[in-house]
């Protein structure tokens, strides 16, 4: 600090004289100085020990000019002057901030303070609420397992039954171009039991030829008629004895690993058709049962003229009652899976007669260790086809009553391919009528031998 002073002379003087004086301030100004500092800088102390902190605290738009307070708790800074816009950059503790210009400072509720925490060493914000949606992983999680739980299991069930086909194929060998079979254009199966000898005889002696006529049958018109049996509880008992001597005489059986039993129907229908069709390569293949009369001849043409269809499934289509009910006769165990108390099965043939093409029965010897087994073995040859491509042929001709009937029927010309009656699922005592049923409704004996298939 200087200090200049001028003093100036008289005319009478001819000069004059002027003083300057430079030097330091005195001390009493000094302590002045001093005082007044202190005194200032204890008024600014004062005002910032009473700011509020914390998140209540007013915002930087809500201070005083020249105010110093902590933004955010956490040691950020923050400075206003008055008639400037000021930003402020740098990072406390490991953190980044910013100074926002007044209009840019937006007020947050406590939460929303609580939820925009940095993170340390981090100065990318990072939202709490993301920790709170790790509760709700959990349950995507186990949908997740589930799902591969499902997978796995479906990936099992393949490969099971892959593995049963091929050994089915290894086991049936169906038929093919390589193998050199000759082809046949029909296989008939007679359902029989031990009980009916009988039944099997009133059947050779009326539509079934016997002895060279069969052996004739087979070699020109290319049909394999089989009485099929399995064996009993008790195999090589007096009863398989018996079917055994019966085979010798007449070499007209066709013997199933299988054990007889009326409730065993459905699984013996399914042995029939995988043991007939590794042992004969035919276009068709029909199974009926041992009290129903059957015209051979008929039944070829009726099956001739469905030889472009490659699955097809031909019977007297019907739809009966599912019966729920204990105790009656054809209930249903599995009638829940049908729907409704009093519902009907779905459209299936009658099984006292019906065919299905080469297809479908090397379908079901492919897949015999996977076909489900109801109770009736006609609904279960039903429901094997339910889901396939196979076109249902309902022909009325193959379930025509006894005489009258049958015989009004082919009178006009239209001769019935089989007869029973629908009360006793088969002929009445057939072993009785069955000859008189064949007098009066079957073709005539060289009916076979003139018919081209």
């Amino acid at each position: 600090m200087s200090f200049n002073k001028s003093r100036g002379a008289g005319i009478g003087g001819g000069g004059g004289d002027e003083l300057v004086l430079r030097g330091s301030v005195s001390k009493k100004w000094t302590f002045l100085l001093c005082l007044g500092s202190f005194c200032i800088g204890l008024l600014f102390t004062n005002r910032e020990s009473r700011e509020p902190t914390g998140p209540d605290r007013p915002r930087a738009e809500h201070g005083n000019p020249g105010d110093l307070y902590f933004a955010d708790g956490r040691g950020s800074l923050a400075f206003t002057f008055p008639g400037k816009k000021i930003r402020q950059r740098g990072c406390i503790a490991g953190r980044m901030w910013t100074m926002p210009e007044p209009k840019e400072i937006i007020r947050r509720s406590t939460l929303e303070v609580e939820k925009m925490n940095l993170v340390a060493g981090d100065c990318a914000p990072k939202s709490i609420g993301d920790a709170k949606d790790v509760p709700g992983e959990v349950p995507r999680t186990q949908d997740v397992i589930q799902t591969l739980d499902k997978t796995i299991s479906n990936l099992e069930t393949e490969l099971a039954s892959a593995k049963a086909t091929q050994e089915s194929m290894l086991s049936v060998a169906p038929a093919s171009e390589s193998t050199g079979k000759r082809k046949y254009f029909m296989v008939i199966g007679i359902n029989t039991a031990f009980s009916s000898r009988k039944r099997r005889d009133s059947v050779r002696a009326t539509w079934m030829p016997q002895g060279e006529k069969r052996r004739k049958m087979e070699e020109e018109k290319g049909i394999i008629i089989r009485f099929v049996i399995g064996h009993s509880a008790t195999s090589g008992g007096i009863l398989d004895r018996a079917i055994d001597a019966e085979d010798r005489k007449h070499g007209d059986f066709m013997r199933l690993d299988h054990v007889e039993g009326y409730l065993e129907l459905a699984a013996k229908t399914k042995a029939y058709f995988v043991a007939a069709v590794s042992m004969w390569d035919a276009e068709y293949y029909i199974k009926v049962d041992d009290d129903v009369h059957v015209n051979i001849a008929t039944l070829g043409n009726t099956l001739a003229r469905h030889r472009s269809k490659p699955r097809v499934y031909v019977g007297c289509m019907k739809s009966g009652p599912v019966l729920a009910q204990k105790g009656v006769r054809y209930h249903e165990p599995e009638y829940w899976k049908f729907g409704e108390w009093g519902n009907k099965y779905f459209r299936h043939a009658t099984g006292q007669l019906y065919a299905i093409s080469k297809d479908l029965a090397s379908y079901i010897a492919l897949n015999q260790h996977v076909l489900h087994k109801y109770a009736n073995e006609d609904v279960s040859l039903g429901a094997w086809f339910i889901g396939l491509d196979v076109e249902h042929v309902d022909d009325r001709r193959l379930c025509c009553g006894t005489p009258p009937d049958c015989e009004w029927k082919a009178q006009a010309g239209n001769v019935c391919v089989a007869s029973f009656d629908w009360s006793c699922s088969g002929i009445c005592k057939s072993a009785d009528r069955i000859k008189e049923v064949h007098q009066r409704c079957g073709e005539s004996e060289n009916a076979i031998w003139n018919a081209k298939f």
